[in-house]
């Protein structure tokens, strides 16, 4: 399946990194190839490695990079490991690292996946389609009250408790199996007020339940906890979130780097010997224009942050 797919900031990230022809980098959120597409090219006698969790993505790389395959390494796996992958591959610095985060266009876009509530599947949502918690275990198989909990913390769904007491009551009588089938139960249990708001009344419980399956989060802490100690003196780390609770990580996380000293306020003199390991590259996130949010709707909540190996 052939798709014309174009990250979101694309020109913004790329100057971000601040490409060196000689570099090393790695593309911690490979998708379709379209931030290393552009990295490859850039490189002379550089490096640069590929990471994604679908193996999907990987296969449809290797044609999307074929002209700039002697400088490029894909792998398959997830960039909460890459430190490990960074040492298999005898990597021990890099010049910069992107990271866009978030299910990919094509994987909403192939039905067979799962992740979209406009089309109809089998409830799967895996990124690595060889990992055995899917939509399926999460919906038939968690308690009210695990559903409940993800809901409110992963999607930040106001109708929690009336959703998670509705798919358990459901399941009761019948597996839910389907895409639609979890949609028509998630809408008997919301209010006609809130199924008549812009939004689709399914996109919040989605989102929590996809985040789950693939344990996102737990991720994106980890990535920003090992990115930092990876990167040569001066080298970049840029990172495009697409909601709030992403963002709160990495822009907690990246002021923690950048903070240094974690003393308390009122020690005289810092004990921890701590300093500070990067600079923030922009105090606020860089957004999309509204030319590129006219053309890419995905890019409306979209939010790049950046930040400098000191």
């Amino acid at each position: 399946m052939e798709y014309a797919h174009r990250p979101v900031m694309l020109e913004q990230s790329i100057q971000a990194l601040n490409i060196q022809p000689d570099g090393v980098y790695l593309d911690g959120t490979l998708g379709r190839a379209g931030h290393s597409k552009e990295i490859a090219r850039r490189l002379t006698d550089g490096r640069l490695i590929c990471i994604d969790r679908d193996q999907d993505a990987i296969r449809e790389a290797a044609e999307i990079l074929a002209p700039w395959m002697d400088r490029v390494t894909l792998v398959h796996g997830n960039f909460e490991d890459l430190d490990q992958i960074c040492s298999d591959l005898s990597v021990s610095g890099l010049d910069g690292m992107i990271f866009d985060l978030g299910v990919s266009s094509p994987q909403l876009d192939d039905p067979e996946r799962g992740f979209s509530y406009m089309k109809d599947a089998p409830l799967d949502m895996r990124m690595d389609q060889s990992e055995p918690l899917n939509a399926y275990t999460v919906v038939n198989e968690w308690t009210e009250e695990e559903l409940r909990d993800i809901l409110w913390r992963y999607g930040e769904e106001r109708y929690a408790p009336a959703i998670a007491k509705a798919i358990v009551r459901s399941r009761e009588k019948k597996p839910i199996e389907t895409t639609l089938e979890l949609v028509k139960v998630i809408k008997s249990a919301m209010p006609s007020s809130a199924l008549r708001e812009k939004q689709h009344p399914a996109k919040r419980t989605f989102q929590a339940i996809r985040i789950a399956v693939n344990d996102e989060l737990r991720s994106v802490e980890r990535m920003v906890e090992l990115a930092v100690p990876l990167l040569k003196p001066k080298g970049r780390l840029v990172v495009l979130t697409f909601h709030s609770l992403e963002d709160r990580i990495v822009k907690n996380g990246l002021a923690q780097w950048a903070k240094g000293c974690t003393c308390p306020p009122d020690f005289p003199v810092c004990v921890c010997g701590k300093t500070p390991q990067v600079r923030l590259l922009f105090k606020k996130p860089v957004t999309a224009d509204a030319d590129e949010v006219l053309k890419n709707p995905r890019a409306r909540s979209a939010k790049l942050r950046a930040a400098e190996k000191i």
